[in-house]
């Protein structure tokens, strides 16, 4: 693969000292100043949720509405600076944009924009909560980010197994909901039609149990009992197939808490020079070793 060295340099002059600062801050946990940042940032995102729920409580509301709306917008305005701050300081913006924490940190801020045209969107502030994940970075607990790696990889892998689980679920409830409606259907005024006695299959066969509709036949409750007994037995085989695909991913590293400055990518390993992801220089003493 050919490197060209004018456009690392062109990159290098352009990715000034300033930059190079505010990445550091912004993006990185290693450094002192960056993991004051992200706690200082995990307590913004925190009492912004809590105003969410009190600004709902009736009894509270109307008393402290306006020092809440004021509240609401000095911390939309902050994480809107910081949003903007992290497309300045990286080398490509658009990697971080569709990024998974790009597009969280997007969410985060429009709802309040929103509600200058849609009543009551400031509530959907919540999806703020789901930037508390770099809780596990900030706080070197990079393991439990490894092991939810683990679980998304399980899933991935075993996906095909599972669509294929579901078809056959989907099948199994029509088949169980339409003879049910043929049992029940004459005597139980419950099953009066066949998406009707599916919905029952489904809550039966889940082992929910609402227990709004059941049935009053002793066929349909000897088939109602056999479907509770296949809904336990059908529980164990999602699990079983997630579970062997989860223990072939053993393979836990020790992961480095930085943010590649290209494609916005982090769980690098401790010892990386390069991104795994993009084959990129994770920081400019790298690039300036590999120009010389």
């Amino acid at each position: 693969m050919s490197i060209d060295k004018n456009g690392y340099r062109k990159k290098l002059e352009n990715f000034s000292d300033r930059k190079e600062l505010i990445h550091e801050i912004i993006f990185e946990a290693e450094t002192k100043e960056g993991k004051l940042f992200d706690i200082v940032l995990l307590v913004f995102i925190i009492l912004s949720v809590l105003i969410v729920a009190i600004e709902t409580i009736p009894s509270l509301s109307p008393r402290w509405h306006t020092t809440l709306y004021v509240l609401e917008w000095i911390f939309t305005i902050f994480f809107t600076i910081e949003y903007v701050l992290r497309i300045y300081c990286v080398y490509r913006p658009w990697k971080y944009i569709t990024s998974f924490y790009g597009i969280v940190d997007l969410l985060a801020i429009l709802p309040t924009y929103l509600s200058l045209f849609i009543p009551h969107a400031n509530t959907l502030m919540v999806i703020r909560a789901l930037r508390l994940m770099r809780v596990f970075r900030i706080f070197k607990l990079a393991a439990y980010t490894t092991q939810g790696n683990f679980i998304v990889a399980a899933l991935k892998e075993s996906r095909q197994k599972i669509v294929i689980f579901i078809f056959f679920i989907i099948l199994t409830i029509c088949i169980f909901g339409s003879v049910m409606y043929v049992v029940e259907g004459g005597t139980n005024p419950g099953f009066d039609s066949i998406p009707i006695s599916i919905y029952w299959a489904i809550v039966t066969i889940t082992t929910v149990g609402y227990g709004d509709i059941s049935p009053i036949t002793p066929l349909g409750q000897f088939l109602a009992a056999f479907v509770m007994i296949i809904g336990y037995a059908i529980i164990a085989v999602p699990t079983g197939i997630v579970t062997s695909e989860l223990v072939k991913a053993t393979n836990e590293e020790d992961i480095r808490l930085e943010s590649c400055r290209y494609c916005s990518k982090e769980g690098h390993d401790h010892d990386a020079i390069y991104c795994k992801y993009c084959g990129k220089a994770l920081n400019l003493e790298d690039e300036e070793v590999e120009e010389l």
